[in-house]
């Protein structure tokens, strides 16, 4: 696929046109609230890997509701003192993994924290282990309209909660540092590091890469590839609720979030990415509320993006926060 969304040059100023709800801060202070009601009751249960040079730790905590939401902690072999921390987001239809996997950010030395995304984990890699016990009105498959009735019943409600309670978690740990914690994923786990850009006040950084979940107006008539496609095969069949539809996502899309982000960004973007078109990302970024802010443009990839050169960018990026 060759470019296809806007000129570089448009893309640089590039604006979203989706207006963010007038109790869209007081709907996500209410919905945190409600969460943290619940005892954040973090575990962490030592694993035997095999590994020699990282130590892995199973974890469970309270996510929204209450739910158990798993997740891995990964530790350079024999720490013994405060370390930066990396919580990172996972794609959309993946998990948490295996134990073993994933070790890069604990072989810089920072403890690294990879939250499971609930009802999900079974599309790739090695899987997942947290459940959705949330039911909602009729859906298309997939998790794009899961409960797009109401922004109370949508599932993003509950993940991005998730992810709030999952740096909560983290920061619990004993060998975590919670003033040099860092955010970051890619595509679907780019889009949740948004939202919690915008959602934790402390933290010292975000990486959102190739991000999804921003910009939905435009994302939802500009691509024809899932997941957004979902959406508007729920429209398809389900005439007439574009209107309730664009509201409930209103309070989830990434531009939002953005204008409320406290954090230095570095941001990264494809030209030919058809899943996460390039105007949605630049619609997040040039969000982005904190002046120190960066994207990185992979001109001639999909959703891939920079890839093992991208988390060299993010390696050198970093070291200047965490």
């Amino acid at each position: 696929m060759a470019l296809f969304d806007l000129p570089f040059d448009e893309l640089r100023e590039h604006r979203s046109a989706s207006v963010a709800p007038e109790d869209f801060d007081a709907f996500w202070s209410k919905t945190l609230q409600e969460a943290r009601e619940h005892d954040l009751d973090a575990r962490f249960e030592r694993v035997d890997t095999g590994l020699s040079t990282v130590d892995v730790y199973d974890v469970t905590f309270a996510g929204f509701g209450g739910h158990p939401v798993k997740g891995w902690l990964r530790l350079p072999a024999g720490a013994t003192g405060p370390l930066p921390l990396i919580v990172e987001f996972i794609g959309y239809g993946g998990g948490r993994g295996l134990a073993h996997e994933n070790l890069l950010w604990a072989s810089t030395g920072r403890a690294h924290f990879v939250m499971d995304t609930r009802g999900q984990g079974s599309a790739w890699g090695g899987g997942g282990g947290t459940a959705d016990p949330v039911g909602g009105a009729p859906a298309f498959p997939g998790f794009m309209t899961r409960g797009i009735d109401a922004p109370e019943n949508y599932y993003y409600r509950r993940v991005y909660t998730d992810a709030v309670r999952a740096i909560e978690a983290a920061r619990s740990h004993p060998l975590t540092d919670p003033a040099r914690t860092v955010a970051l994923g890619s595509s679907q786990g780019g889009g949740i590091t948004i939202a919690v850009g915008g959602l934790v006040p402390d933290l010292v950084a975000v990486a959102p890469d190739v991000p999804f979940l921003c910009d939905f107006p435009r994302a939802v008539t500009l691509t024809d590839r899932h997941p957004y496609r979902e959406i508007a095969l729920f429209l398809k069949t389900h005439r007439g609720r574009s209107a309730d539809v664009q509201r409930t996502l209103s309070y989830f899309d990434g531009v939002h979030f953005a204008a409320r982000g406290r954090a230095p960004a570095l941001f990264s973007a494809a030209l030919e990415d058809q899943t996460c078109p390039p105007s949605t990302v630049f619609s997040a970024f040039n969000s982005w509320a904190h002046e120190d802010k960066a994207i990185e443009v992979y001109d001639f990839n999909d959703h891939e993006g920079g890839g093992p050169y991208h988390e060299a960018a993010k390696l050198r990026w970093l070291r200047s926060y965490a």
